[in-house]
């Protein structure tokens, strides 16, 4: 878990790709967080990944660092804790202007029953659980 957060963290942005329905939705994400032994990722409940997630917890996202990618596959389970508001906002305070731990609107989902793949072009593939 350790890795797949410190390649996330420096690629800045992955891509997260939920289902909505039938159709399967990607966009550019940022947050990453580790709280209480989980990789962590926020949003706003208002928004309609945070709903597709809750409709349907299974993910995907993606990264690339401009040599490696990773892709990621994982269960986003809602973590209802205040403290991991404060602990994600804590990490990004550019954020508290549209969020609020506590708010009803900050969300934090924890990335469990993951399996990330990590490859190139120059190396095999390898991959990691957590």
């Amino acid at each position: 878990m350790e890795e797949v957060y410190t390649f996330l963290k420096a690629c800045g942005t992955y891509y997260l790709a939920t289902m909505d329905g039938e159709q399967p939705r990607v966009r550019p994400f940022g947050t990453i967080d580790r709280y209480n032994g989980q990789l962590t990722i926020q949003t706003g409940r208002k928004k309609d990944v945070a709903q597709q997630m809750l409709a349907n917890p299974r993910v995907e996202l993606c990264a690339f660092d401009g040599k490696n990618w990773l892709r990621l596959a994982a269960k986003a389970v809602e973590v209802p804790e205040v403290a991991a508001q404060e602990h994600m906002l804590d990490a990004y305070p550019n954020l508290r202007g549209a969020y609020t731990p506590g708010d009803g609107n900050t969300m934090i989902f924890a990335l469990t029953e993951a399996t990330a793949v990590f490859s190139s072009f120059t190396e095999p593939s390898r991959t990691v659980t957590f």
